[in-house]
């Protein structure tokens, strides 16, 4: 018989606060809330709860629970940044979102059933082609039981999802969640999800985000959280833009330059710095993103290190947002990608195929390559910026103030994947690039832009994500390199100025200026 998910009591009474309360009252009861002394982090986990179990999932990535549950990340650490009363403020941006999309008429209702664990039938295990003598060869008869129950599972699943039977590929989910590591529960719906990254960015980053949500309000609610990115993946994935790219190229590399087969280091070692970095430029300048594979897979190839090719896509991504005058506000991909694999990069239990195919698709989703052809602002690259002789405080006031005054875009209007950034953007670029070559203080750089993200409410976390997903990149690049992601804030902060989609952050603001 049916039956909806429910939490225990002090959870679901949260959890129903997001559901329930008018969108009309929803930021000042927010706020109120966290006036009274409730969790910031309940709360958060609240409205994630909420959003994935009473909204369904539309056609596209927009609305239902992806953009929400790919922003707790953000957050989460967004809010601790922040002091006083403004680390309520992405607190309140994320519960304004999940009570509107939980509102919405494109997305609800919907209520989310309990199921139970399903394992796969021994013998059954779709596209993987393993025999049962082959998974036990030299298994006592318990682990025998065990690893054939999982392999099983593991073929249903994927087999169901490459059926497009969510409700199946649901069922098998839990029961792996159940018997497997965080990592390699995660591992398995990277194949997928990689594997389409080229359709649509989100196909890879929503469920790596789904773990780092996991990681952040607790792995105990896998089993709700999880669910809505097998959905996300058990359907017709469409193409977001055409262009040349065929995964199986990728596929190709790997098999090419025998990266399988091959040492290749987990770690970094100072040796590899100017390799690093040279890759990382190379990869940043390049006009035709596409070719970025194989550049990574020869370096891979040549002894760079996992970690250090890692490294080495972050520089290239901070280079390559710089290089252009893209003034998409949600055009956040490079970094939150990049950030992504970096962090999957460090989970034991995700296979090393997955770790590769991961760097080598890092230039491949559509909503990177939608900058490719605005590649006219590579200037910013250049080290001859003029020196200022202004104080940390007064260059970090010419910042903000630069930020904040950027004209005027109606993005309804123009159409956000048609926005290209004005030339007083890189106006805000040049006085970064002052600060960091200044030397001045990271921690205040960033707590101040940290509050400029909280301020947008139109792009469904992308201010926040890019922002944190910058921050996280600055602090894990070496320090000749940083000075990059330090402009790519300015640049990402001054972008989001544009369409002064503010009305959540500004009657937030009110009531905490109150």
């Amino acid at each position: 018989m049916f039956k909806a998910i429910e939490f225990q009591s002090d959870v679901e009474e949260m959890v129903r606060f997001v559901e329930e309360t008018d969108p009309a009252d929803i930021v000042a009861k927010t706020y109120q809330k966290l006036k009274a002394g409730s969790s910031g982090g309940g709360l958060l986990r609240a409205s994630t709860l909420a959003v994935v179990r009473s909204t369904e999932l539309p056609p596209q990535h927009h609305g239902g629970p992806v953009h929400p549950v790919c922003g707790v990340h953000a957050v989460q650490n967004v809010s601790e940044r922040l002091t006083g009363e403004l680390s309520f403020l992405p607190i309140i941006q994320h519960t304004v979102l999940c009570n509107n999309h939980v509102h919405s008429i494109q997305m609800g209702p919907y209520l989310m059933p309990v199921i139970e664990p399903m394992p796969g039938v021994p013998g059954d295990i779709g596209s993987f082609h393993i025999s049962d003598t082959d998974l036990t060869e030299g298994m006592s008869a318990e682990q025998k039981r065990a690893s054939t129950g999982i392999e099983a599972t593991k073929g249903a699943f994927h087999k169901s999802l490459r059926a497009m039977q969510a409700p199946a590929a649901e069922h098998y989910y839990l029961w792996l969640l159940e018997h497997l590591s965080h990592a390699e529960a995660i591992d398995q719906l990277l194949p997928l999800a990689i594997a389409r990254n080229g359709l649509d960015d989100h196909n890879f980053l929503f469920p790596v985000y789904t773990a780092r949500a996991l990681d952040c309000i607790g792995w105990e609610w896998a089993g709700v959280l999880c669910r809505a990115a097998v959905r996300f993946q058990a359907r017709r994935a469409p193409r977001l833009i055409r262009n040349e790219y065929d995964f199986a190229d990728i596929e190709a590399l790997i098999k090419e330059h025998r990266l399988l087969d091959i040492d290749i280091p987990d770690h970094s070692n100072p040796a590899e710095s100017d390799q690093i970095i040279q890759l990382g430029l190379a990869l940043g300048k390049s006009k035709v993103y596409l070719r970025n594979s194989e550049v990574m897979a020869k370096a891979l190839a040549a002894g760079l290190s996992l970690e250090g090719a890692g490294e080495a896509l972050s520089i290239g991504a901070a280079a390559a947002y710089l290089s252009t005058s893209y003034g998409n506000p949600m055009d956040s991909h490079l970094h939150t990608g990049t950030n992504n694999r970096r962090y999957l990069l460090n989970q034991t239990g995700v296979s090393l195929e997955n770790k590769l195919l991961g760097l080598l698709t890092g230039f491949t989703g559509p909503e990177v390559m939608l900058a490719e052809r605005l590649l006219n602002w590579e200037d910013n690259l250049n080290g001859d910026v003029s020196r200022s002789d202004q104080s940390q405080e007064q260059l970090l006031n010419a910042i903000i103030e630069s930020i904040e005054g950027q004209p005027w875009i109606d993005w309804r209007k123009v159409g956000v994947a048609q926005t290209v950034a004005p030339d007083s953007v890189k106006e805000t670029l040049t006085l970064a690039r002052q600060y960091a070559d200044k030397g001045y203080d990271a921690k205040v750089y960033f707590d101040q832009l940290a509050e400029i993200a909280c301020r947008d409410d139109f792009t469904e976390m992308h201010a926040l994500k890019h922002f944190q997903a910058i921050a996280d990149e600055y602090y894990a690049t070496r320090a000749e390199c940083q000075w990059l992601h330090m402009v790519a804030a300015a640049k990402s902060a001054a972008i989001v100025h544009l369409g002064r989609e503010h009305r959540v952050y500004e009657q937030a603001k009110s009531l905490i200026a109150a």
